[in-house]
């Protein structure tokens, strides 16, 4: 295997010398280049900007999955690209269906109890289906951009914050160098390496600068995503709404029909 010896020792002056500067900025209140003041505002907003979205994120998470158990297994098959051989599991809605249905087949078609069980039993299997297709819409227009944005943006962001600081500590090390200079000679190598760290400091600024700012790009694509989600809970809402509303309507008929005046009339003896 070709290693690169000069490289590697390279990059462990530069670990070394970064480690140095930042420990006498810790405990002895050693000079350090500032950013200006409209760079720290980007910053603290991107820093906001991923802390609301991870909650975010996670709350409508829990939102369309409350069972945290179910949404952990569904998050491990989707990191791993795994299906699970075409089984769909039940939601609530329709898990209530189902047992509903089971009743009302157990005490007959033929009975008041029965038949009703039947009738919710089919509305409830209606909702279940809404709520499946609220949660495979939030999914595509909420949560994967969303999610897109956290794993691709946000962590070229942190990645460059990162190499700037980095960059910023050995600008402050030779700045640091250059005071201790004793002689023309070293002092000429000390300005030469501020120059450069200079150089690459203002680069890595600029880069950063400019992935900061795509920020609000960002803030207007999730605007874009929560639109959407209202979109798909108003239509799911509705969609309950008309269901709930049809049902009652059913079964007030049902029990109105269904009210024997022999059963009144044994009350009344």
């Amino acid at each position: 295997m070709d290693f690169n010896f000069k490289k590697i020792a390279s990059d462990a002056g530069g670990f070394f010398s970064r480690a140095k500067q930042l420990t006498e900025e810790t405990f002895l209140k050693a000079e350090r280049t500032e950013l200006d003041s409209h760079f720290e505002n980007l910053l603290k907003r991107a820093d906001k900007t991923e802390d609301h979205t991870r909650r975010l994120l996670s709350s409508i998470e829990s939102y369309l999955q409350p069972n945290p158990t179910v949404r952990m297994e569904e998050v491990f098959y989707e990191k791993l690209e795994l299906k699970k051989d075409g089984v769909v599991r039940q939601n609530n809605l329709e898990q209530l269906s189902t047992a509903m249905t089971e009743a009302g087949e157990t005490f007959g078609e033929t009975t008041p109890y029965g038949t009703a069980l039947l009738k919710v039993a089919q509305t409830e299997s209606r909702l279940g289906q809404a709520e499946r297709e609220l949660c495979a819409q939030a999914a595509t227009n909420t949560l994967l951009p969303i999610r897109r944005f956290l794993e691709g943006d946000m962590k070229t962001i942190q990645k460059e914050r990162k190499v700037l600081n980095s960059k910023r500590l050995d600008l402050d090390a030779c700045k640091s160098r250059l005071k201790k200079a004793k002689n023309v000679d070293t002092q000429a190598v000390a300005e030469a390496d501020v120059r450069v760290a200079q150089a690459e400091f203002d680069k890595q600024s600029e880069i950063t600068k400019l992935l900061l700012e795509g920020i609000q790009t960002a803030h207007n694509n999730q605007l874009k995503c929560l639109r959407d989600f209202v979109e798909a809970q108003m239509s799911f809402y509705a969609q309950a709404h008309q269901l709930m509303a049809d049902l009652q309507r059913e079964l007030s008929g049902s029990l109105a029909d269904d009210a024997s005046p022999l059963y009144y009339g044994k009350q009344d003896q």
